[in-house]
């Protein structure tokens, strides 16, 4: 009994690390380019503003065959940041996704 709540707790750690692991990935991903223009973005009317929190504004994500919109969604604020939206960028002939975040004030 012992040795099967041994190994449940090394199994569990080990998911533990494997989740920090890939929150951090996506930092260090590379840049997306693509040879397609992104749709036109969505006109959604944001909803109420709330206190505390941000309204992250949807954006179109490529899927690896087409862009696929992503709707928007409250973030909690981060005193001294302002949040970007995701968007896409022209660069040359091909579009370069730029990923939202957080950028101090």
């Amino acid at each position: 009994m012992l040795e099967r709540r041994s190994l449940l707790l090394l199994a569990g750690g080990l998911v533990a690390g494997g989740a920090t692991t890939l929150a951090a990935a996506p930092a260090e991903a590379q840049p997306v380019f693509i040879e397609r223009a992104p749709p036109p973005p969505r006109v959604v009317r944001p909803p109420p503003p709330r206190r505390g929190w941000v309204w992250a504004p949807g954006y179109w994500r490529w899927n690896g065959r087409r862009h696929v919109w992503v709707d928007g969604q409250w973030m909690r604020e981060r005193r001294g940041y302002a949040y970007n939206g995701s968007r896409w960028e022209q660069d040359g002939p091909r579009w370069r996704y730029v990923p939202g975040g957080w950028v101090r004030n």
